[in-house]
């Protein structure tokens, strides 16, 4: 069966969402702070993967609080949307994506990072062994498939679009196209696209199976960076403070926990948390799984990350100079697992917290 693909045109109009939508967002039952602050996170997983915030839960960091799931996504801008308008209580995207919502008047702020780009950590754009597209030039009239637009993918073609000498009217004939992630790589081998962009565990899994070659990766062009950020809205911090900072706090130990301990072992303990939570999933992927690829210590935020792309959405005329101040945008308040010497979790620190 063809995998169904959608396309959409103008750059980071996904996160168009209007002043009203995304400024009265309201803390559903499920998330109202009582008198010490709620004890329950809603939040969206990725099918087949274990999340910080899931890993850290398993490892006994979040103490007495709990994660409630309540569905997947496949897209780092719906996810802070959501957030943002209260369905969920943290989600997280790439930093552009979470530049241009707050933009947009939403009352949401970043709490720590949980994803980046290193040597093990990061997204690739990759072609066919015998593809053609050697060069950003190739990519004109080519279909290029991600997991969603206006967010990091699509960020990183047009910055190496742009570097390989491009105009924006021919930058404007390359066309990103929406492909589930779990899709991509058979979507590419069918050659119904002729980039796919994979990260991850797909990403090994594919480059595994062969036939296929890199074009360029998210850390060639930048190297070792943080790239997405959890948010939280103004309202849930000013709320539930405590609960925040137990949260934040157990994430950034949990990316200590998964530097610090080999990664086969980190590798068991995310297959048995996929396991046990019981969402009909295939965990075979996770043998792929390297780094989560956070740059600074415990996902502290250091400002740099969000610059960037104030500086560049601005350039791009996609936001208005002056419309997203970098210290209204994150805070490092709720990270004491970042604060000065605040101890690292060792490799087995943790090792008995699992439940069964």
């Amino acid at each position: 069966m063809a995998t169904t693909i959608s396309t959409r045109r103008q750059f980071l109009t996904v996160l168009g969402l209007s002043t009203l939508a995304v400024s009265c967002g309201t803390t559903a039952t499920g998330a109202t702070s009582g008198k010490g602050g709620t004890k329950t996170l809603r939040y969206q997983g990725w099918a087949g993967q274990v999340t910080l915030p899931e890993l850290a839960e398993d490892l006994g960091y979040l103490e007495a609080v709990k994660l409630e799931w309540v569905g997947n996504t496949i897209s780092g801008p719906q996810d802070i949307q959501s957030a943002a308008t209260g369905q969920v209580d943290f989600g997280g995207a790439f930093n552009g994506a979470v530049v241009k919502l707050a933009a947009n008047n939403a009352p949401i702020k970043a709490v720590i990072s949980y994803y980046g780009a290193d040597e093990y950590a990061y997204n690739g754009f990759y072609v066919l062994k015998d593809s053609p597209i050697r060069s950003a030039r190739d990519l004109i009239g080519k279909k290029v498939g991600m997991n969603t637009l206006g967010a990091h993918s699509e960020a990183m073609l047009d910055i190496y679009l742009q570097r390989g000498g491009l105009s924006r009217a021919d930058i404007g004939k390359v066309e990103p196209l929406v492909v589930p992630p779990v899709n991509t790589e058979q979507t590419l081998r069918q050659k119904q696209i002729d980039v796919a962009v994979l990260g991850g565990i797909l990403r090994d899994k594919a480059l595994a199976a062969g036939g296929i070659r890199p074009l360029f990766t998210d850390y060639e062009l930048l190297g070792a960076f943080s790239a997405g950020t959890y948010v939280m809205t103004d309202r849930f911090l000013k709320q539930n403070p405590g609960t925040a900072r137990t949260f934040v706090t157990a994430v950034g130990k949990a990316i200590e926990w998964s530097r610090a301990t080999p990664h086969e072992e980190v590798i068991a303990r995310m297959t048995d948390i996929v396991k046990k939570r019981g969402r009909n999933e295939d965990a075979a992927s996770l043998k792929y799984w390297r780094s989560f690829g956070v740059a600074e210590t415990a996902g502290r935020i250091t400002g740099k990350e969000l610059k960037l792309w104030i500086d560049w959405l601005a350039d791009r005329g996609d936001i208005k100079k002056g419309e997203a101040t970098l210290s209204d945008l994150y805070t490092n308040e709720f990270n004491a697992a970042a604060e000065s010497g605040a101890p690292i979790p060792s490799a087995d620190s943790s090792a008995s917290t699992s439940g069964s």
